[in-house]
């Protein structure tokens, strides 16, 4: 006979695949709003169509560290 339990620990694991799943999505939608900006609006922001690239190539889990939390 199995037993299934439940258990806090996998409770907070839903929650927290939960939040990085909305944190991914936010990261998404940032990067495609930055893939928009016209090149005079890159160059306000010091950044170059290079640095967009850059970012646009990265994963949607590739955060900085202090947004892991």
């Amino acid at each position: 006979m199995a037993f299934i339990t439940t258990s806090s620990a996998s409770s907070r694991g839903s929650k927290f695949s939960l939040s990085r799943l909305t944190q991914a999505f936010a990261v998404l939608r940032q990067r495609r709003q930055l893939s928009q900006l016209d090149a005079t609006a890159l160059r306000d922001m010091g950044l170059t169509q290079t640095d967009v690239d850059c970012e646009l190539s990265r994963s949607a889990w590739d955060v900085p560290a202090h947004w892991r939390g």
